[in-house]
């Protein structure tokens, strides 16, 4: 059961971290009214809103996605390991 559980948390948090890339990459291509951008944007913002917050502004480029990705592969890994 423990076996499954991790897979299925190791998959999400793929499934998510890649919907956070694309919508990065989208964002230069695409404008914000688009539906495809704002699907992804309405699934990534809540989670890039806390980080954005706490990160001091850099100027024009933004560093929250690359921050979540890492997070979410920190949390990918603690939960795996803690279920395996």
């Amino acid at each position: 059961m423990n076996v499954i559980l991790a897979n299925v948390i190791n998959w999400a948090i793929r499934i998510y971290s890649l919907v956070v890339i694309v919508e990065v990459i989208l964002s230069y291509f695409l404008p914000i009214y688009h539906p495809v951008r704002r699907i992804l944007n309405r699934l990534v913002e809540p989670a890039l809103a806390p980080i954005r917050r706490l990160l001091p502004s850099t100027g024009m480029v933004d560093i929250s996605p690359l921050v979540l990705i890492l997070l979410l592969q920190l949390i990918n890994i603690l939960l795996v390991n803690l279920l395996l």
